[in-house]
Parts: structure tokens; sequence; C-alpha cells
């Protein structure tokens, strides 16, 4: 401000001297903001999945991707790493420069990799800006129609007669799909034969093709086949009240399992560093578009919530979660080979 007031010029009179003070400094700071403020986007952006195109995860990435392409007029790229348990893509995103030309849109994984990989490249809690999150989902349990068992007490009842022969497909070692699972099968008193995919899609494509027996999969995913008829068969889900989308479908807190209940929240993330002024245009975009009520529904649709918020909200519940999850691996005893 000391090179604006140089050029102040100022009249004699003390009230006359303040008004000129504070005329100069209110045009001075629009012109000093609109300076610093970097213009954003002007090139494309990529967006870092992951998991494999298809699943959940992917789903709402494309459809952010879609929303940010419509309000910047740029390209938003998704580009899906699956593997390593999400670790590979978040890795990539912790290493791209912070200047918000690099996204990384996660589940809830990016929280269960904390207890699993001590040695991972990068700490998921400091080499992130929470952005916002997105949406809201859970998983349905459901068997291949070729499975003698019509409720979660048969199945339990077939996998405690058959010690690691049931099979289970999951989105891969690490996900939360995978400790979702883990911590199923500890409070059941069952173990289960897990089979791990990279992501949710070939997952579920694993389990209609009749490869696999079981599965816990994002409501997103599995409600086409379920709504097709015939080709699953539903017996439970993960969340705290029945879905309007299954209301016949009992939550596993019904049935006796109120430890399995869970819900998962994705969202947008940037490497640490990014400006906050970048972080904030992102995440004014994101609560735009989940407020409207053609996101709503389209998610609606899908089985999920939309679900907007602040990235200190996003940062909160990746710390709550990495709290709950590291409790499960430990009192699970779960170990990543």
């Amino acid at each position: 401000m000391a090179a604006v007031s140089k050029h102040i010029q100022v009249s004699a009179a003390p009230g006359r001297q303040w008004y000129s003070l504070a005329a100069a400094i209110g045009l001075a700071i629009p012109v000093v903001a609109l300076a610093q403020a970097p213009q954003y986007p002007t090139r494309p952006i990529r967006m870092i999945v992951p998991l494999a195109a298809g699943g959940t995860t992917d789903i709402v990435a494309r459809l952010v991707g879609q929303r940010l392409n419509e309000a910047f007029g740029q390209a938003v790229v998704v580009d899906n790493r699956p593997g390593g348990g999400t670790t590979i893509a978040a890795a990539l995103a912790a290493r791209a420069a912070p200047d918000g030309y690099t996204l990384l849109f996660h589940s809830v994984s990016i929280a269960t990799t904390v207890p699993l990989y001590p040695n991972l490249p990068y700490d998921p809690l400091k080499a992130f800006a929470a952005i916002s999150p997105v949406a809201q989902s859970f998983y349905v349990v459901a068997v291949h129609p070729s499975v003698p068992v019509n409720s979660v007490k048969e199945l339990i009842a077939l996998a405690k007669s058959k010690p690691k022969q049931v099979t289970l497909a999951h989105a891969g070692t690490g996900t939360i799909t995978h400790l979702t699972v883990e911590n199923f099968m500890a409070q059941a008193g069952i173990q289960l034969l897990l089979v791990p995919y990279k992501g949710g899609a070939p997952a579920l494509a694993a389990l209609v093709s009749g490869q696999v027996q079981t599965i816990f999969n994002p409501i997103a995913e599995i409600l086409p086949q379920v709504r097709a008829g015939g080709k699953v068969r539903t017996l439970a889900v993960t969340s705290p009240e029945r879905a309007p989308e299954l209301p016949d479908v009992p939550t596993l807190a019904e049935l006796g399992y109120p430890g399995a209940t869970v819900t998962t929240r994705n969202g947008l993330y940037a490497p640490a560093g990014t400006p906050r002024a970048i972080i904030t245009k992102l995440n004014g975009e994101i609560n735009r578009m989940v407020n409207s009520p053609e996101a709503k529904e389209r998610f609606r649709s899908l089985g999920l919530v939309a679900r907007g918020g602040t990235p200190e909200e996003l940062d909160e519940y990746v710390r709550s979660e990495v709290a709950r999850w590291t409790k499960v691996v430990k009192e699970a005893g779960i170990k990543i080979n």
C-alpha cells in the first residue's frame, strides 16, 4: 500500500484528507486483488481416479468433470489409474505440481490406506488439499442367483460350513470395500475367500458371470443389475436405514450387525500447496453442482446422496475415517502381503 499512498493528493482539512485517503485505498484494493488473482483455468485439467472406469468413484468423477468443463470452458480429462489399493493414483497426484491442473477424485479409500500401508511414499493426511465432498454412498450385499442362500443368516451359515471356500469379489486390497468386508467377517465370525479386482465394476462383472459367489458392491454400480432382474440376489445394505431404491432389503444393523454399518463419501482433492484461490473456485463450482436439482436427481437415480461442503469438512471426514479404520485393521489383524 506504500506505493499507492505516494500518489495521493490530500487536502489540509482533516476530514477531507481522510475521505481522499479512504477513496484511494478503496479503488486500489480491487486493482491489487485482480493483479494477484490467478487466471484459472487456462488449459485442460487432469483428474486422476484411483479405480477402474464404470465404478461409482469413476461415475461421479465424470459428472464432476462435465460440470467443471461447462463452468470453465476447459476440458477435464479423467485419468483412471487403478491398482495398489488406490495408492498408485494417489502417489501420482501427490507428486504433481500444486497448480490446479492435476486433481485427484478419491473415495474414502484415501483414509483406509493409512493403517494398511505404513511405507507409503506420501502422507495421505498431508499430501493433499481437500476441495469438497461430492456424494455419499453405501454397499449392497448380494450373491449370484446360483448360490443357495436367500438371507444374510443363510450366507453366514454357508460360510461357517465351508470356511474360506465361499468366494467374494471386492474392489481391491486395501480399498474401503475390502475393509468393509473384513469388518463384517470379524463381526459375523466367518472367513470368506476374498478375490480382489481393480475396482468395483470388474468385481461386479465377476459376480454376474458367476466367477464368484458374493459381493459387497456400491449401490450405484449394482442397482442396474438389480433392476434388470435375475442377475443378482440382494441380501442386505450397509446404510443406517433402508434404501429408498431397495425398500425390501434389510440393513445389516437390522439383522444384528450395527457395527457393520458403512456409508462412504467421495471427494475432490488437489496436491498440497495448491493456491487457496483455486481451491475456493473449485469448491464453489462443486457446491453449485451438488445443490442443483439436476444433479440431485441424477445422484438419486444412482442411489447416491449429493453432498457438498467445505474443504475443512472433507478434511475432518478423512481424519475421522482414518481413526475408524485404523481400529478395524488393528482388531481384525489385517495385513497387506
